[in-house]
């Protein structure tokens, strides 16, 4: 029979917790080690209320006070700091895709960054970014189109940044998270698959360029279900029946 979901299609993909797990003693190890260097403060003054600092690990100069993300930049590199952080390592290379910045962002206690969107950070765009938490506390709010998500440290999660969110960490201390910005692949897609992303609902929300196209049909070929295949035949008909209407 059909099958029921227990969620709005439409909101399925603003933010998912991934199957992948670290251990929260040794990401504190690593950022207590971080905290030995000075955090610069985000240069956006207008969003945010206190103090904001983040470090980079990786960076477009290599340098760990680089802490922009530079849309279009083709190569970004390690900084000295991550060579010094053995678990944050293991974390980054875990990850088989691209990876562009990693940041370490902390928002002090009492701080609050207003609420906001990032145009162009959404999966369906090509670009992720993750959220591990290090530390936090049960009076920070982190806010994501509306919805309260409750992090815990050592969880991963992709949220959809082009969305409105804030963050107000009403608590008495820090909060430290280990931020990884990558590049979509096929790799990356059954990742999102495995965390329950909505491949349907993001093909009919925007035509997808012709690689993204061939690996979403990839990765449910490779799931085997006869609902994922018989989605995977819909996809190719219909981005097929686009092009031909484009062409007319």
């Amino acid at each position: 029979g059909a099958r029921s979901l227990p969620y709005n299609r439409k909101m399925a993909n603003r933010f998912l917790r991934l199957p992948l797990t670290f251990r929260q003693e040794l990401l504190l190890e690593d950022a207590e080690h971080c905290l030995s260097v000075k955090w610069p403060e985000h240069f956006n003054r207008r969003d945010y209320s206190g103090k904001w600092s983040s470090i980079a690990l990786r960076s477009a100069s290599g340098e760990i006070s680089d802490i922009m993300s530079v849309p279009g930049q083709s190569e970004y590199r390690d900084t000295a700091l991550l060579s010094e952080c053995p678990y944050f390592r293991t974390v980054v290379d875990g990850l088989h895709c691209v990876k562009e910045t990693v940041r370490l962002p902390r928002l002090e206690a009492g701080s609050v960054i207003h609420e906001h969107r990032d145009p162009g950070a959404s999966y369906a765009d090509g670009f992720f970014r993750l959220h591990v938490p290090i530390t936090s506390n049960a009076e920070t709010r982190f806010l994501v189109d509306g919805e309260t998500l409750a992090m815990q440290p050592g969880e991963c999660w992709y949220v959809d940044f082009g969305l409105t969110h804030s963050v107000n960490n009403g608590g008495k201390t820090d909060r430290i998270h280990l931020t990884i910005d990558g590049l979509r692949n096929s790799w990356t897609d059954e990742l999102f698959a495995r965390a329950g992303y909505d491949f349907e609902e993001e093909a009919r929300s925007k035509s997808m360029d012709e690689d993204t196209l061939r690996r979403v049909v990839e990765t449910l070929r490779s799931r085997g279900t006869e609902t994922d295949l018989r989605l995977a035949d819909e996809l190719k008909r219909s981005e097929k029946e686009r092009a031909e209407h484009v062409m007319l």
